[in-house]
């Protein structure tokens, strides 16, 4: 719970306050003086009469009533001093920096959880353990620095690490990056970043709240809350990046279907990010030029302008922000040709508009201006300028200063002299700007901000899908295991999934009959091994029933086989579908090309269900080979429309039947007109 004791609290108290600053405890006194907290201060050291200029108490008994307690203490000594506290002086929040409870061992957990019992049981508000403290415009109670710019319309920044959050805020302060509140929830067992997110988005007030919400998150314990919330801030207007540690996997298990060789905890992830409209960075420096990028105005075009004085930085940024899907479209005309006169011989306009090292700053503001006014086909400005140390760029960046505040266009700033013009820099960043002084690291992180969906729409689609009859057959199955082709067509049939025509049988004759009725040529399948493939039990351009009695027998005598399958051959590009259940987040799905491109290259695009027809369209548009799905060289595309709609009945399915645990459908093949499945395996554990 978070409570006004925690955030504006009247009184505090620091219980291991103390004189040197070099340790949390005197740190924490340190930063609340100079952070001009404005209530009254008290500091319990029994070694001391004075910390900092404030008179100490020997012992919590002599304590008035406190809204706020910050523990810097050994761990052992917590669970009595909360105790104490909060029965006794009112107490109603904590945040305990000390380290030492169930991060480290099986006694320091009973320690943590018998705090979090009296924290409820009274109901206080907790923060930590084991965390640097909580950052906000009415109290500085960390004891780390730097201690950033912080205002109103600052970011929120929330971290499950104490460390990672010190560091993050080092990449952020040499950017300009305001903040509002810093939030370390450390071990987080009472508020942790999914409580946090909950209140901002229960009490968002858009007059007076930060529109901008970053997070460092390691574990998400609460999925749900987090897409709730989250989801529900951006479509109130916020805007929220996060990194989620932990991505990669040492070792991966062994996965009896594809999908559950791709398919990872990252992949519930990246999807659950992508249904809130998360960006996801994975860098401190990522974030927080993602966050820079968020306190300009809104980039809702493609076409940027580039201004600089330096050639190659131009390039390379030009490079970056056409890699990500950007436009730097040429600028040519009367409009043109009119600023080039305006500018030193041997100055470019076609863009980048290089107006030379010996430009000055009214080139500068020249050029700005008629990206601004005349240049209807440009939507933003990338301004790029820095200095070898001949001149000084006061001037310069005051005329860029002042265009910021003009113009309607979003003007980007790549200022990359942070050593050289370091006091310029710190000028410019003092007037409420932020610098980008790396610009292919700008446009990687614009690229990455674009191409993330809005929310998505959570309403599950049952229009074609026969719910009823999908829990039948779901119920009706006895055992875990990966079950028989029949009811696996009849679960995509339930789902309106269009399949193959099929028989399976274990009789000779059957299968030959089916074949004939048909029509050749056919693809026979053994039955009973999960990997057929590998057994040689996938034979395709089957021409004849004799030759279709040869293989029937060969493969019968497989080991593990039970039938033989036979469908009708059919032709078109093979496509991906696949599914996996994460606990706590529901079924993963995956789409993608079949083939080399899911086996090899894992190019597949995730989403967690259910899904809308907006997400799905989205997964498949974010693959590396869309463009063979959309047509290329000449070859017609396939039914995307299609393919999104086998891939939203088939979240629904999974929606309804939990049970399913993996699922493949591999492939779909696919044309302009159809996508048909013509192999799928699903897993059920009952």
């Amino acid at each position: 719970m978070i409570n006004k004791q925690l955030l504006e609290p009247e009184s505090i108290v620091v219980i291991g306050g103390s004189n040197n600053c070099h340790k949390p405890g005197g740190a924490v006194v340190r930063n609340l003086l100079s952070g001009g907290y404005k209530g009254t201060l008290r500091i319990v050291n029994p070694k001391e009469d004075e910390v900092q200029g404030i008179k100490a108490f020997h012992d919590v008994e002599e304590l008035p009533q406190t809204d706020l307690a910050i523990l810097v203490v050994a761990a052992k000594f917590c669970p009595e001093y909360v105790e104490f506290l909060a029965k006794e002086k009112q107490t109603r929040a904590f945040i305990i920096i000390s380290a030492g409870f169930g991060e480290e061992t099986k006694e320091g957990a009973v320690l943590e959880q018998q705090v979090l019992d009296t924290c409820e049981r009274y109901g206080c508000a907790l923060i930590g353990p084991n965390c640097i403290g909580l950052l906000t415009r009415w109290h500085h109670s960390v004891f780390t620095k730097p201690i950033p710019n912080l205002n109103p319309k600052g970011v929120d920044f929330i971290s499950g690490s104490g460390a990672t959050a010190v560091f993050i805020l080092e990449s952020a302060v040499t950017k300009g990056l305001p903040f509002n509140s810093v939030w370390s929830v450390g071990n987080g067992r009472q508020i942790g970043i999914e409580s946090v997110l909950e209140y901002m988005d229960e009490h968002f007030d858009p007059e007076k709240d930060s529109m901008v919400k970053l997070l460092y998150v390691e574990n998400i314990s609460e999925p749900d809350k987090l897409l709730k919330h989250a989801t529900s801030l951006i479509r109130k207007g916020c805007r929220i990046a996060a990194i989620k540690a932990g991505s990669s996997e040492s070792g991966s298990r062994a996965a009896s279907s594809h999908t559950g060789a791709i398919a990872s905890s990252d992949s519930a992830v990246e999807a659950l990010f992508r249904k809130a409209g998360i960006v996801r960075c994975f860098s401190r420096d990522e974030l927080t030029t993602v966050g820079c990028i968020f306190t300009l105005p809104r980039f809702t075009g493609k076409n940027v302008a580039i201004v600089t004085h330096a050639g190659g930085p131009g390039v390379m940024l030009t490079d970056a922000l056409s890699k990500g899907g950007m436009n730097v479209p040429p600028i040519s005309g009367k409009d043109a040709d009119e600023l080039k006169e305006q500018l030193f011989p041997g100055s470019s306009v076609a863009n980048p508009i290089d107006i030379l090292a010996t430009g000055t700053p009214e080139h500068l503001g020249i050029a700005i201006d008629y990206c601004e006014k005349k240049f209807d086909n440009i939507d933003a400005i990338m301004v790029i300028f820095g200095t070898p140390g001949l001149v000084q760029l006061y001037e310069a960046y005051d005329v860029l200063h002042k265009k910021m505040l003009e113009c309607k266009k979003p003007i980007f700033p790549i200022l990359p002299s942070v050593v050289t013009a370091g006091p310029e820099v710190s000028e410019f960043l003092q007037h409420g700007h932020v610098n980008f002084s790396d610009e292919v690291v700008l446009a990687t992180a614009l690229a990455q901000i674009m191409k993330t969906p809005a929310p998505a729409d959570q309403t599950i689609i049952t229009d074609g899908v026969d719910v009823s009859r999908i829990r039948r057959i779901i119920d009706g199955i006895g055992e875990s295991g990966y079950i028989a082709p029949k009811l696996v067509n009849e679960l995509l049939e339930s789902a309106g999934i269009p399949t193959v025509p099929e028989f399976v049988s274990s009789k000779k004759e059957e299968v030959v009959a089916f074949a004939e009725k048909c029509g050749y040529p056919v693809v026979v399948k053994v039955v009973g091994p999960v990997h057929k493939s590998d057994v040689g039990g996938v034979v395709l351009n089957v021409g004849t029933s004799e030759h279709l009695a040869r293989e029937f027998d060969r493969m019968m005598q497989i080991t593990d086989a039970t039938a033989v399958m036979v469908q009708k051959m059919i032709k078109g590009t093979e496509l991906f579908i696949g599914a996996k259940y994460e606990p706590r987040f529901g079924h993963v799905v995956l789409c993608g090309l079949g083939g080399i491109f899911v086996e090899v290259l894992k190019d597949v695009s995730s989403g967690l269900a259910p899904l809308s027809y907006a997400e799905a369209e989205n997964m498949i548009s974010s693959l590396r080979g869309y463009k063979i799905i959309k047509g290329t060289r000449g070859q017609k595309g396939l039914n995307e429309k299609k393919y999104a709609e086998i891939i939203v009945r088939l979240s629904t399915l999974l929606r309804h039947a939990t049970e399913i645990k993996e699922m493949d459908i591999n492939p779909l093949l696919a044309d302009e007109n159809d996508v048909i499945a013509v192999d799928a395996r699903i897993l059920v554990e009952k």
